[in-house]
């Protein structure tokens, strides 16, 4: 990867939608180019999916777990990242071993993903952390 590629995943990162010809006209140079690129770093991996970020009214949280030493966080990340109101599974290092990044309609809801989150035998303890304002970067 290098310089282009990687101001060209700083615009996708904004906007996954703009226009390859946009992007060339922002990054100086062809629409052919980018489109390229792109398809070259969906190919190797770079890009793993386009996605949607909403503004829809909805609570968003972070529910962090503390899973037990013998866990395979790999597994247990896959299982939960099925959950219909997760957008995000984070492996992370630190106190906590799993992030989830829910969006969910209301605080009930948020609730009821904790309660599922400390059902499971793997999970030993779980946090929760409101998001109260989003910026890209």
């Amino acid at each position: 990867m290098d310089e282009l590629d990687r101001e060209i995943l700083s615009i996708l990162r904004r906007d996954a939608r703009k226009p390859y010809t946009e992007i060339a006209e922002e990054v100086g140079t062809s629409e052919g180019t980018v489109r390229n690129r792109v398809e070259r770093m969906t190919d190797e991996g770079v890009i793993e999916r386009f996605t949607v970020a909403t503004r829809t009214g909805n609570v968003k949280a972070m529910i962090e777990l503390d899973v037990a030493v013998d866990v395979n966080t790999s597994d247990l990340g896959e299982d939960v990242a099925d959950w219909e109101q997760v957008d995000f599974v984070w492996q992370v290092s630190g106190e906590e071993d799993i992030v989830l990044v829910v969006d969910a309609a209301d605080t009930q809801s948020v609730n009821q993903l904790i309660s599922k989150a400390r059902e499971l035998e793997e999970v030993v303890n779980t946090k929760t952390r409101l998001i109260l304002d989003e910026k890209l970067g």
